[in-house]
């Protein structure tokens, strides 16, 4: 790809921030040096160095969208802000093309005392826009914004969801080569986002290349060509959202990858199940291969998980394995795990679980998702308010039955299964969860489009 089909390149980026453990320090920094030279003595910093980002380099080619996930403190603002030309970097290259809009945080480019409509003129003024230009499109701008009278109230008497309202759109009438957008969206309501979303994709047909930074995963994975994990400054990983977030899961787990297969395991294996190879998967669903095991220690050396049909090897797996995961079935008319589920008839779905620990009221969960990793379904047992045990304890094994009724459009999809508790401050502890572990193709019905049969019934009438 050549230069000029790129928006952004970020070469080698770092910035780093005097941190001065007071206000003396500060001034020592300032005038002891100074006296230092002119005596010939060596100085002495006052300050420590904080590295917000070490060597941080990207490409975002013109018309796509980025999304950048990390833990709070992990150094997204920092980038943005050098990126929209708010910092410096303190070493390596920021190229820009074109004009850039950005969202950084709440009220960045108001001015407090003026009203909505003169901010709106102010920001537009800021981006390069005279004062026709942003005539021409006040209409779209106040349209879009709809916040009523308050547009000629001063900006200060704004809830934050007014305020972001009013910036967003702004910033998305300009039409920028490059719009940055640093959690803002997160303040608006449902309706808001959805119209915010479908302005970003009209914004990235038009050839907008688009910086998207939120803690909401589906969103990355939905709405994001590419995605950047940072964590302590440092690029951790950037490539397709979906093994991006799941990256960014383990993160925030402290838990490793246990499977490091490639997403080409995953279209093996569509592919196979798509040309129907029934009896290649039935050789394979003798569950009585896991009737012998009688220990944790044992169930180790014998999880047949892996083995079965429909196993996907590119799985996302972590826990602390107080208890895991180690055998599941599926069945549909009799028939074991059929190459392709048929749509509109139930699923009978199960999973084993055995514990190598105490386990205070266990918590047994699955979910379904799309391929892209959006979420179609998601429920647990304590949701359902279905206990078996107040404490599970070492080498106790449980069968979680799940019957589905295979509402879902034709596709495939990915299971998820997971046993996790809470402690007494409430917070989950993830034992072992399998994200997309469980490939779950499901053939062609002809009664409605979309992702799931709502059982809408069409009914007509003589007028």
């Amino acid at each position: 790809m050549s230069f000029n089909e790129n928006a952004i390149v970020i070469d080698g980026v770092s910035k780093c921030f005097q941190v001065y453990e007071n206000p003396v320090r500060r001034l020592k920094q300032f005038i002891v040096p100074k006296v230092d030279r002119v005596v010939g003595r060596e100085s002495r910093a006052y300050h420590e160095d904080f590295w917000a980002l070490k060597d941080v380099s990207f490409v975002l080619p013109k018309g796509e969208t980025m999304g950048i996930v990390g833990r709070n403190g992990s150094g997204k603002s920092t980038l943005l802000q050098i990126i929209a030309g708010t910092l410096t970097p303190t070493s390596g290259n920021v190229t820009v093309n074109g004009r850039v809009a950005a969202l950084l945080e709440l009220g960045a480019g108001f001015n407090s005392d003026f009203s909505g409509l003169e901010n709106v003129y102010l920001n537009a003024s800021l981006m390069g826009l005279t004062r026709e230009e942003t005539e021409a499109r006040l209409d779209d701008i106040l349209s879009f914004a709809d916040i009523g009278h308050f547009i000629h109230s001063p900006v200060r008497s704004y809830s934050s969801g007014m305020l972001v309202r009013l910036a967003f759109a702004v910033q998305a009438q300009i039409e920028p080569e490059v719009l940055i957008v640093d959690e803002a969206l997160a303040v608006g309501d449902a309706k808001f986002q959805a119209k915010c979303f479908a302005r970003l994709k009209k914004l990235k047909q038009n050839g907008t290349s688009i910086l998207f930074v939120s803690h909401a995963t589906e969103q990355i994975v939905t709405h994001c060509d590419r995605a950047l994990l940072l964590d302590g400054g440092v690029t951790q990983e950037c490539g397709a959202p979906r093994e991006v977030i799941n990256r960014y899961l383990d993160i925030l787990f402290g838990k490793k990858r246990e499977n490091n297969s490639t997403r080409a395991d995953v279209d093996k294996q569509i592919a196979l199940a798509a040309k129907g190879e029934e009896e290649r998967l039935e050789r394979e669903t003798d569950l009585e291969k896991t009737e012998e095991v009688k220990t944790g220690s044992q169930l180790r050396l014998n999880s047949v998980f892996d083995e079965r049909p429909h196993y996907n090897p590119s799985e996302y797996r972590w826990g602390d394995k107080s208890a895991e995961i180690y055998d599941y079935h599926f069945d549909q008319d009799g028939q074991a795990f059929p190459g392709i589920f048929e749509p509109q008839k139930p699923i009978n779905f199960l999973f084993k679980v055995i514990c190598h620990d105490y386990i205070f009221r266990p918590i047994f969960g699955f979910a379904i998702k799309t391929k892209e990793g959006v979420t179609i379904y998601n429920t647990n047992s304590e949701w359902q308010a279905v206990s078996i045990v107040e404490e599970a304890k070492p080498d106790q094994s449980f069968i979680v039955s799940v019957t589905l009724p295979n509402l879902l459009f034709e596709g495939d999809y990915f299971v998820s299964v997971g046993i996790a508790s809470s402690n007494t401050q409430g917070e989950i502890i993830p034992h072992d969860r399998r994200y997309d572990s469980i490939h779950l193709p499901v053939g062609p019905v002809g009664t409605f489009t979309g992702l799931a049969d709502l059982n809408a019934r069409i009914k007509l009438e003589n007028g």
